[in-house]
């Protein structure tokens, strides 16, 4: 199992992205679950921002990956229907899949399609979440019309996603839509997370794999608790899925290899592991987004360290909560 072409060992070692830290902001406590890619020349970032109410979904955008500016928030509370109308996480837009092409956004129908998750109640995702699907034909990407219901839901799911489903990776191979998300076996006490696939015809009628979930816990391992937070992409003939792993103590990103997207081998150990005391990621480094720009893998992720006063945000009063990035080449 050769995972050289995929590593990016080379930590930025600082944030990409923070939160606001202003009241009544979208991003007032943390930003989380980035999601890059290329549109009309520019470079942009879909992320979560997370204010002690829920969730809201904003862009940001940047020339170099490296520094990001907020630019607007595209999903937010109070405008959707009852179910997603208090917590929506936009994570993944459909896009090339490609591990060695520019991560430019892909048509169907004549519109952009993104994937998001949405929490029943206000809190920090409080409640079994639902998947739902919005369109856009704006080429600012600013303006963007959710389906009125859900296109997977739990309660029709088997026992290991009960508790509720999570981030989902979308992509399109040979006129088949593949839908990867993560899902939780229950709302109490502790859970785990495992990923499944779900497959369509036209992005509305959704059928799960009948041997889910694709990517399992090991027990006893570094991802024992988790594995989440799918980033499928192909290359050549084969498939390459990051992911993350959670042992209830540390995050940690993970990497799987697939020749049919449904049978996949995990590498037994962390491709990138939590940074030393005090670093941007001394408590996680999970939540992947990989892509590549002039024959560098960049694999941005969310960071979590102890927070320390001066921070300009405080997640849960304790922990500060950025985003980062990690290259397969030294970064400046």
């Amino acid at each position: 199992m050769n995972i050289e072409p995929y590593l990016t060992p080379y930590k930025w070692g600082k944030p990409v992205l923070v939160g606001s830290g202003i009241p009544g902001r979208f991003d007032e406590r943390a930003v989380d679950c980035p999601f890059v890619f290329q549109h009309k020349g520019k470079f942009y970032m879909m992320y979560v921002g997370f204010d002690g109410t829920g969730y809201q979904t904003a862009l940001a955008v940047s020339d170099d990956l490296l520094h990001f500016e907020h630019l607007s928030v595209i999903l937010r509370r109070d405008e959707g229907s009852d179910w997603d109308a208090k917590n929506i996480a936009g994570t993944w837009i459909l896009k090339e899949n490609r591990i060695d092409a520019a991560p430019v956004l892909k048509k169907w129908n004549d519109k952009y399609w993104l994937v998001y998750h949405a929490y029943p109640e206000f809190g920090y995702e409080k409640g079994s979440a639902k998947i739902g699907l919005a369109w856009c034909e704006d080429e600012n990407l600013l303006t963007w019309h959710r389906l009125a219901e859900p296109i997977l839901v739990p309660e029709d799911g088997a026992d290991w996603e009960q508790g509720g489903l999570y981030k989902e990776c979308l992509i399109e191979h040979e006129g088949t839509f593949y839908l990867f998300y993560n899902a939780k076996n229950t709302n109490t006490g502790r859970w785990i997370e495992q990923t499944g696939v779900a497959f369509s015809k036209d992005l509305t009628n959704w059928r799960r794999y009948e041997n889910n979930p694709v990517l399992r816990v090991t027990p006893d391992a570094w991802d024992s608790g988790f594995v989440s937070d799918p980033c499928v992409l192909r290359d050549k003939d084969g498939w390459v899925m990051y992911f993350f792993g959670y042992n209830y103590k540390q995050a940690q990103e993970g990497i799987a290899i697939s020749r049919d997207l449904l049978h996949w081998e995990k590498y037994p150990e962390p491709i990138i592991r939590v940074g030393e005391e005090g670093s941007v990621d001394e408590i996680f480094a999970h939540k992947p987004s990989v892509i590549t720009h002039n024959g560098v893998l960049y694999h941005f992720y969310c960071a979590s360290r102890k927070y320390k006063e001066g921070d300009p945000t405080k997640n849960w009063g304790k922990e500060f909560r950025t985003i980062t990035v990690a290259a397969s080449r030294p970064l400046p």
